[in-house]
């Protein structure tokens, strides 16, 4: 309990950094412009990579800075390119998101099995069971009558996430890209 509650506090103390700022910034805009490659499909369905960003910040600099950085980004893409109405429960579910993904991801080595752990966690609570709850109460369909449609999307789509994450994040770490992007001290990832 005390090497996770740690983990919070350096999560916290990432806000006082600027370079910190500034990467979140700058991986921001990369979430805005990967927001434009989404394809739509209905008023109940869409698929992009615009999440990628968010699991990098997450990555980065754990369960404080991400959820806050994944509420703002949703609004700041509706703002940007609004489809359809804005829902606050859609930025619950990135807030929500944001922070599974600073648990698991923050300080902790990237291994193919935490790639897929957490991507399933992400796409059954939030993708599956939040997300369709609020399609039903802004369109006013029935939950169950979303649910096998949204069900078999985010199944489809939770190897192909698992993978651009893992290979993303594994491709910054060997091109020594994190290094220049966290703070100047050396931080070692465990395996927890």
């Amino acid at each position: 309990m005390k090497k996770e509650w740690k983990l919070w506090k350096e999560s916290y103390l990432e806000l006082k950094n600027i370079r910190t700022i500034t990467t979140c910034a700058m991986f921001g805009a990369i979430s805005i412009v990967l927001g434009y490659f989404t394809i739509q499909i209905g008023d109940f369905l869409k698929i992009g990579f615009s999440n990628i960003p968010n699991q990098i910040v997450a990555y980065l600099f754990g369960p404080v800075l991400a959820p806050i950085f994944g509420g703002a980004m949703d609004i700041v893409k509706y703002l940007i390119k609004p489809v359809g109405g804005f829902f606050p429960g859609f930025t619950i579910t990135a807030i929500l998101a944001g922070m599974i993904n600073g648990c698991f991801l923050y300080r902790k080595k990237i291994t193919w099995k935490r790639a897929f752990i957490v991507n399933f966690i992400i796409m059954f609570f939030c993708d599956i069971v939040l997300n369709t709850y609020w399609l039903s109460l802004l369109y006013g369909k029935g939950f169950l009558a979303l649910l096998p449609l949204r069900g078999i999307k985010n199944l489809i789509m939770w190897p192909v996430n698992s993978f651009l994450m893992y290979s993303v994040i594994k491709f910054l770490e060997i091109t020594g890209i994190f290094q220049v992007l966290e703070k100047p001290k050396t931080i070692e990832r465990t395996e927890s």
